[in-house]
């Protein structure tokens, strides 16, 4: 049954936010910013450019593509800097959301980050790690698929009994695996220039640009924007960041600057390796599928193939970091919700020893591991590329809604929140498929059942003109709560949460 939950109840008595009490904060700025290169760096750059090349037939374009997407994950972290700092709490967008639109919209957001925004990249994050670790056995048949599946399983239930046992485990695994991820792909691009910079020619290589060029730049930069999205998984620990107003937009804008360099560093050596006519002759004989794995090609063709075993074992170690990540930060979207009466009551229960929120892990790393991929991409990828642009949106509502006194430890530029939001808009050209939008349905008629007789501000969505009919004293009411809210952030978030 959904919980009203204790805690909402009380904070609403008091006027403080539904999400009462914050977890203990015990993570640095280092973690902070391993949690966000983690996030960012998975499979996506070691296929999505193979694709890319394929249907812009450029490597320089490909480049290009790819340095756009980046400045566009940089603008997003600019604004997600602002509102982790400016609230603090841990949960990400469903926080901000809150604050923004009210409980529906949030809790919508975060349902479906629980059923797709993390279950995916849990589920892909298992099987891409179980695919390459796997490879050097070239198993096949029915054997195979048991121990693959049996691998990817083992893994997040290894990362989750990790993440709830002890917080110093769990810093110590992230920066372990994170450290080893930086270390493979820094070599691999300092070896690659090296190696493959007589072949530069390769980088030069832009074809006369026409209009029938745009619509396959366009669906390229969706899976770009795809390989670079996790520059906010910070932001879902932010109650859990010593000191967050000055650590979190640090961390987060450092580890996305980091993961631009290192993108295009990696791009720059596939290019070196592999000519684009090459790559287009490969896909139209054998199919998309055979420059899939783009990464493991050029590691061939620049090193040999006697690397290719080994090189693979340190793909898949490498991609645990990832998965790592998103079963630490998936989970406290639910925790979050849990907190404000709008999941099960009892994911809102942390450990009596480490303090975690074991329970909405448990939940989230099932969710991953009964995650179908293919389904996801066919039914919903709107829903998953709609969120962020949704959290951008909220940087306006919140600069009318918070109060006046308000800690503004990172201000984002206006231009920056606009060129995102414009970018998610373009990214969403083609042809929609709602089936996706079966799950939002759900979603939103467990919400109407948890409150049949209605909830406070269920659709209201304060805008400028909104804000110009509300009376005086109800514009001071809400000031105050969301001022009293901060200031318990700020000064009890260190302090031990008790268990609703």
């Amino acid at each position: 049954m959904l919980g009203t939950g204790t805690t909402e109840a009380t904070s609403r008595e008091d006027g403080g936010h539904p999400i009462g009490h914050p977890i203990s904060g015990q993570f640095g700025l280092v973690m902070a910013i391993f949690v966000v290169i983690s996030s960012m760096v998975g499979v996506g750059v070691l296929t999505t450019s193979g694709y890319t090349i394929a249907a812009v037939g450029s490597s320089q374009v490909m480049l290009g593509l790819w340095l756009v997407g980046g400045m566009v994950a940089v603008c997003g972290a600019l604004t997600v800097a602002e509102l982790s700092a400016s609230l603090p709490a841990s949960g990400g967008e469903y926080i901000y959301l809150y604050d923004a639109y009210g409980p529906l919209v949030a809790f919508l957001s975060g349902w479906v980050s629980f059923l797709i925004g993390f279950a995916a990249p849990i589920a892909a994050s298992a099987y891409a790690a179980a695919s390459y670790l796997l490879a050097p056995l070239d198993l096949h048949g029915p054997m195979a698929k048991v121990v693959h599946q049996g691998i990817a399983t083992l893994a997040i239930s290894v990362f989750a009994i990790i993440h709830t046992s002890d917080r110093g485990r769990t810093i110590w695994v992230q920066s372990s695996f994170t450290l080893l991820k930086l270390g493979f792909l820094i070599s691999f691009v300092v070896a690659g220039l090296a190696v493959g910079w007589r072949h530069r020619a390769n980088l030069v290589d832009r074809p006369p640009l026409g209009v029938g060029a745009i619509t396959p730049m366009i669906f390229a930069l969706v899976y770009i924007y795809y390989s670079y999205s996790g520059w906010n998984a910070a932001a879902y620990l932010a109650g859990e960041i010593s000191d967050p107003g000055r650590r979190l937009p640090k961390a987060i804008l450092i580890g996305t600057l980091a993961v631009v360099v290192l993108y295009l560093g990696l791009n720059t050596v596939y290019a070196l390796a592999l000519p684009a006519p090459e790559i287009r002759r490969i896909a139209e004989r054998e199919g998309l599928d055979a420059v899939a794995p783009f990464a493991e090609l050029a590691a061939r063709r620049l090193f040999g193939p006697m690397l290719a075993a080994p090189l693979s074992i340190v793909i898949g170690l490498a991609l645990m970091a990832s998965l790592s990540a998103y079963i630490l930060t998936g989970p406290r979207v639910s925790y979050a919700m849990a907190q404000a009466g709008h999941f099960p009551a009892i994911a809102g229960r942390l450990t009596r020893r480490s303090r975690t929120p074991a329970v909405a892990t448990a939940l989230q790393g099932w969710m991953g591991l009964g995650t179908s991929l293919d389904r996801i991409v066919r039914e919903h990828p709107h829903l998953y590329r709609c969120r962020p642009g949704s959290v951008l949106d909220a940087v306006r509502e919140l600069d009318i809604r918070l109060a006046p006194d308000t800690p503004r430890p990172a201000t984002s530029v206006s231009h920056a929140r606009l060129s995102v939001r414009s970018s998610y808009l373009l990214s969403s050209l083609g042809h929609p498929d709602y089936r996706g939008l079966r799950r939002a349905a759900l979603g939103f008629a467990l919400f109407i059942a948890q409150h049949p007789g209605g909830h406070p501000g269920l659709f209201s969505m304060p805008s400028a003109q909104a804000s110009d009919t509300l009376s005086t004293e109800s514009m001071i009411q809400a000031q105050d709560m969301r001022s009293r809210f901060l200031s318990h952030l700020r000064d009890g978030g260190s302090n031990a949460f008790e268990n609703p």
